[in-house]
């Protein structure tokens, strides 16, 4: 394994100075891409060295993000292997399929990755090639991965050269299911999550099911029969719970932007325990910096997380039900993407976690 210190010992002096971290970015066109570019432009330890993209290579960034103009003056280029083993970290922002191919010689090369892809999200490999609809070509990274959850297991993400970003869904369903089934309060075969995104969530691809006349005024539930997320989803919670889970999620596309809510439900075994939920979530969460439990019966809207690295959750009981209702509301392309691989980063470095992704939500 290579040691990873990214401190410096200045020759002029005895004390240690930190060293600006070279990031590269696979994949640079899509919403992720954009956003990881947003967040990071005002990243103070951060220097971008190159984004990627065969269809797009030799344009300006700020061309194609007119946003970005005069934070980058970076053109999209081929990926290069040569390049990018030259970064300390690199992140990939590819449809499935892309990182697990190339990441085998960035690992040889010591470079460290984070994966916003689902290349390495899940465990059981087969399981994984079921759903993506392919044999998984790095089998052994797959192993080594960390799943990048940092509410869950921030020492692991530290120590780490590959972290498998989270995806936007199984943040939210995860961060709202985690207190209850870490203390075993409730039923862990009845878990449903009924889950809303906005449409970034599908990416920016030119698709007939995505565009402004299809979607507006409309509302849908898609993946009732089976959505990729949902191996993720439990994977995790059977982690929480020490044992196998039953959750029903099922995924709705709502005519909005950006943004995630998730509405959880869990059956207490004990429905005295009810009085003391709101003692155990915010106990639970008072040290993490992107999770905010709101006060008992508050409803968390998304617009209070969008462009913010947060997820806010709050608890429901309609008396006199043992069911358990948590709303969980995160974006999507933040704390469900780019946010999370750059607080991913952020813990692999040894840097402060919520450096460059302080600033608060943005309202209207």
């Amino acid at each position: 394994m290579v040691d990873f210190d990214i401190k410096l010992l200045n020759p002029d002096t005895t004390s240690l100075e930190s060293k600006v971290i070279k990031v590269g970015i696979v994949g640079g066109t899509g919403y992720t891409g954009v956003e990881l570019l947003r967040i990071l432009a005002v990243h103070p330890e951060v220097t971008v060295s190159c984004i990627t993209s065969r269809s797009e290579a030799g344009m300006l960034v700020a061309d194609m993000y007119p946003n970005l103009r005069g934070h980058f003056d970076l053109a999209f280029s081929e990926p290069d292997p040569g390049v990018l083993a030259a970064c300390d970290l690199v992140f990939f922002a590819t449809p499935h399929g892309v990182a697990m191919r190339m990441i085998p010689e960035l690992m040889a090369s010591g470079v460290r990755v984070v994966d916003l892809s689902a290349d390495f999200r899940l465990k059981d490999l087969k399981v994984w090639s079921e759903w993506y609809g392919m044999p998984h070509e790095a089998p052994e990274w797959a192993e080594k991965a960390v799943y990048g959850l940092p509410e869950v297991v921030r020492s692991d993400i530290a120590k780490a050269q590959l972290v498998a970003n989270p995806g936007c869904y199984p943040t939210a369903v995860q961060l709202g299911f985690l207190p209850l089934l870490e203390h075993g309060l409730v039923d862990p075969s009845r878990l449903i999550a009924d889950a809303k995104s906005g449409a970034s969530g599908g990416g920016r691809q030119a698709k007939i099911g995505m565009l402004h006349g299809e979607v507006s005024e409309s509302f849908k539930a898609y993946g009732a029969s089976g959505h990729r997320h949902l191996p993720e989803i439990r994977q995790g919670l059977s982690a929480a719970a020490g044992g196998n889970t039953g959750v029903t999620f099922v995924p709705h596309l709502v005519p909005m932007i950006r943004g995630i809510e998730a509405t959880l439900y869990a059956e207490l075994k004990n429905p005295d325990d009810f009085n003391r939920l709101q003692e155990l979530f915010e106990a639970r969460y008072r040290d993490e910096p992107f999770v905010d439990v709101m006060p008992f019966g508050s409803h968390p809207e998304t617009r209070s997380v969008r462009g913010a690295n947060m997820c806010r959750m709050a608890l429901h009981r309609q008396e006199p039900s043992n069911i358990v209702i948590i709303s969980s509301v995160i974006d999507n392309l933040v704390k469900g993407a780019a946010g999370q691989a750059v607080q991913n980063m952020n813990i692999m470095f040894g840097l402060k976690e919520t450096l460059g992704l302080e600033a608060p939500a943005m309202l209207p």
